[in-house]
């Protein structure tokens, strides 16, 4: 049975550090509620993140990542890259269309789609169709206007001043 009568769509997107660090907090805050949450992760398979270690302990949360552990930045992009993307775009809309989980994240999906590697038509039919209770959230840079539009409630994280513009590298435990 959902636990949320209304599901909204929420949108981290910007060029400032904190868009996956805040739909984490937002899937914390869900679980400790006692909501079921999926989170389908888009491009970060491979790469080494501390979130990752914490998940699968939790309850009522499941990570699931899809890439090759190399930054995508080809365009066109490399058919290995559309194919992984597309991959955990069937995931995520099979999750979402289930209704069995009360929030999905797809984390980095604007990403996705700024690099061409799902088609924005796609993600605009499964914010339209997606069941009423579910909550779903979109992170990533470069949110395209029309996922702005289709949101319920976007944040722009705007960089103002970061230690990696004085040379200091990402830090384990706070940038990844």
């Amino acid at each position: 049975m959902p636990k949320l009568e209304k599901g909204f769509v929420q949108v981290y997107t910007g060029d400032g550090k904190g868009k996956t660090s805040a739909a984490f907090g937002l899937a914390l805050r869900a679980i400790g509620r006692g909501l079921k949450v999926y989170i389908v992760q888009f491009i970060k398979g491979g790469f080494d993140y501390g979130e990752l270690y914490v998940v699968e302990k939790l309850p009522n949360i499941t990570l699931k990542a899809f890439g090759r552990g190399q930054f995508v930045t080809h365009k066109p992009p490399d058919e290995v890259d559309v194919a992984l993307a597309e991959e955990a775009f069937n995931l995520a809309k099979k999750v979402v269309e289930s209704g069995k989980y009360d929030m999905v994240i797809l984390d980095e999906i604007n990403v996705a789609l700024s690099l061409k590697l799902i088609s924005l038509e796609k993600v605009l039919e499964l914010i339209k169709n997606k069941p009423e209770h579910v909550e779903l959230v979109l992170t990533g840079r470069y949110a395209p206007n029309e996922i702005i539009e289709a949101a319920d409630l976007v944040t722009e994280m705007r960089e103002i001043k970061h230690p990696y513009r004085k040379g200091f590298p990402a830090r384990e435990g706070i940038d990844y």
